[in-house]
């Protein structure tokens, strides 16, 4: 087993470099969408085994699949539970049974596996598909999402012959008249995700009883809410959940309110935080009940600021907050068994850690060393956590819960691996804007010749609040452009997080300047710094955000590169300001609205400065994408056509954002390196 025993490197950020040695060819993307997927580990209540989700690729229905594992916290006996079509598993308190989701029966309902043996029951019997639960402490209930049409109320019966009466009516128009008409890749149907109780102290049940009644909102949030947005207290007598609250400013809103509930009487919800016009989230009761920690932002309208931990007294409602001098924004939160430690994980410096925070001091301790960790489970005596970095999947690792040693507990994907080979890498950092320290990774790439040199695919990420770390990533991989033979490199520019939130910020209201400059100075520092790096002989490629830069790059830095790449890109800012779904986010970075900050946006729109596009430029774009609407990629792919500028267009009509379905991915990819390939010299000796 690979790196069985690690040694817990506390809160430091090192540089990395790793390469697999058994290998017989390079990485490449058919190897990426066929790699297990580890993730969402869950320690048994009596500490003894770990279940955890293992997603595997069907290409012959082009999707993935997941089922449920087990396997003893000492890493032994890994072994399959659950069919194939299985998620979200959870151990009954009393750890005699797992609960997962499952649409075996032909919708989304609640499963039950005995642990002492048995095939799986169905619990739910519900008209509609169950979107997330959470099992209540004392093992007697479950709260669970459904998605219904708020006059329907609890009658589940109500909105599913509102909807079957919709898809068999023969007209097709959509009458509406406040926004969301669509969000991420869905249009509006009319229903609202709601939170529900059901007993579960009979084989099955077919009704439900309402808890969020009078709220107007989803619970979860839509698009990628989950069960961490909804908690039972201690006593199972209560429910807290978070809910944006909604209506006409629902788009330009990023007031999130908790709210709590009795879980048996019918009553209305109380708002616990409406103080607070930004953020509040992810509800974690005290062992005791009597304390409640959860995330705050503090500014309305910006979905990068950063979190903060709170501790609110729950019968006065004293707040505090846990960690005023920790300058990380946390994402979900767990914790400890003793009520002294709050685990969280979040982007440090290039990676994305795990944290334990002590909530009396605030004091913040990474422990789970170098890599990016995508889930995690605590118990009386163990951490374990989905753990993965530039060069190897995710896999579950485990670590005492005071600290020390972690041990490898899963290798999902050895037999694959021992058969690829991946370029090593390093980080590095250099002076950007106004000379402050800017990090970056560089990835050789495979059967790396110190004697050449290599051309560069210089990859610059979304958000913009986002990062390029160690971590190993399914759709901007840099392994695939190692394997190809070229260096990769991979900039955390202003704006990007795990750096300080002043540093975040900075990327607001100026998308076009402190970004650019410190990719430009990034590039110059490679070439200074690794002589194997030809960074004349290099292509740019970015998605969402790192689309939009590159289309930026275009006409602002038009001499640099060979040929760019552009996925999901913005085109004409003025335009994406009124198209896209979620108008907060376009609000806060153009430091207003569109039509009150028309000279601003123009700064560093990509569209004023089409003139001087000139470097052969393939735009991709998926129909479903309503982040960045289609037509952005049109655009440009007209503009670039219309001008006589060597480019290719390609586009998905049953994708969003993201390309997900595995076939599409290779379709993507493929296309991706032969455009690199055309334009991109091939290796050369190294100069003297």
């Amino acid at each position: 087993m690979k790196n069985l025993l690690l040694s817990a490197l506390l809160g430091c950020a090192t540089l990395a470099a790793s390469t697999h040695t058994a290998a017989v060819k390079p990485f490449a993307v058919q190897d990426l969408v066929t790699l297990k997927r580890i993730s969402d580990p869950r320690i048994s209540p009596d500490g003894k085994s770990v279940l955890y989700a293992l997603r595997q690729t069907n290409m012959a229905a082009n999707k993935g699949e997941s089922a449920l594992w087990l396997v003893d916290i000492d890493g032994k006996n890994a072994r399959q539970v659950s069919a194939v079509g299985a998620n979200t598993g959870r151990f009954a308190p009393d750890g005699k049974a797992i609960y997962f989701l499952s649409s075996r029966s032909g919708s989304s309902q609640l499963w039950r596996l005995p642990m002492a043996g048995g095939e799986a029951q169905q619990v739910s019997n519900l008209s509609l598909d169950i979107g997330s639960y959470v099992l209540a402490p004392n093992g007697k209930s479950v709260a669970l999402s459904l998605a219904i049409f708020a006059d329907c109320q609890a009658d589940l019966a109500c909105t599913k012959t509102r909807l079957d009466q919709r898809a068999a009516r023969k007209t097709t128009g959509t009458l509406q008249d406040s926004l969301f008409i669509r969000h991420w890749d869905t249009w509006a149907g009319g229903t609202r995700s709601q939170l529900f109780v059901a007993e579960l102290s009979n084989a099955s049940f077919d009704s439900v009883r309402l808890i969020s009644q009078g709220i107007d909102g989803d619970v979860p949030s839509k698009p990628f809410g989950d069960d961490t947005e909804y908690s039972f207290s201690p006593d199972s007598k209560t429910l807290i959940f978070g809910v944006r609250i909604a209506g006409k400013t629902e788009p330009w809103s990023t007031n999130f309110d908790l709210y709590q509930a009795p879980v048996e009487a019918s009553a209305q919800p109380v708002n616990l935080t409406a103080e607070n016009l930004a953020w509040d989230s992810t509800p974690v009761f005290s062992a005791d009940g009597k304390t409640l920690y959860y995330r705050a932002m503090t500014r309305p309208g910006f979905e990068a600021d950063r979190f903060k931990i709170m501790a609110r007294e729950l019968s006065s409602g004293k707040t505090r907050e846990v960690a005023p001098n920790w300058d990380r924004s946390p994402d979900s939160l767990v914790l400890s068994a003793d009520g002294k430690t709050l685990y969280t994980h979040t982007d440090s410096i290039g990676q994305r850690q795990l944290f334990a925070i002590s909530v009396q001091s605030g004091e913040a301790r990474a422990i789970s060393g170098d890599g990016a960790v995508s889930g995690f489970s605590v118990s009386a005596k163990h951490v374990v956590f989905a753990r993965d970095d530039l060069d190897s999947p995710a896999d579950i690792y485990r670590i005492p819960a005071g600290g020390g040693t972690i041990l490898q507990l899963s290798e999902v994907n050895a037999g694959a691996l021992a058969s690829l080979q991946f370029g090593s890498f390093e980080q590095f950092n250099f002076k950007g804007y106004n000379d402050q320290a800017v990090y970056a990774w560089i990835v050789k790439p495979v059967n790396f010749d110190p004697a050449k040199r290599y051309p560069v695919a210089y990859l610059i990420h979304g958000g913009p609040q986002g990062s390029f770390g160690n971590q190993f990533h399914y759709r901007w991989n840099p392994q695939t452009y190692a394997g190809q033979g070229w260096v990769t490199v991979m900039v955390d520019f202003h704006g990007s997080t795990g750096y300080g939130q002043a540093f975040t910020d900075s990327i607001s209201g100026d998308w076009g300047g402190k970004p650019l400059e410190d990719l430009q100075k990034g590039l110059a520092e490679v070439g200074k710094r690794f002589a194997y790096a030809d960074i004349n002989n290099a292509c740019a490629l970015g998605g969402s955000y790192g689309g939009y830069m590159t289309n930026w790059i275009a006409g602002a830095w038009p001499n640099q590169f060979k040929c760019l790449v552009t996925h999901a890109g913005i085109f004409d800012k003025r335009f994406m300001s009124y198209s896209t779904e979620e108008q907060w986010f376009v609000e806060w970075e153009n430091q207003g609205l569109a039509w009150e900050k028309a000279a601003d946006i123009e700064k560093d729109n990509p569209v004023s400065k089409v003139a001087d596009w000139k470097s052969p430029m393939l735009v991709i774009h998926g129909m479903l994408d309503f982040r960045v609407p289609f037509e952005q990629g049109i655009a440009a792919f007209t503009l670039l056509q219309r001008r006589g500028i060597d480019s290719q267009f390609l586009w998905f009509p049953d994708e969003n954002h993201w390309i997900l379905k595995p076939e599409n991915s290779i379709q993507w990819h493929e296309s991706v390196n032969a455009w690199l390939h055309k334009h991109l010299k091939t290796t050369a000796p190294a100069s003297k």
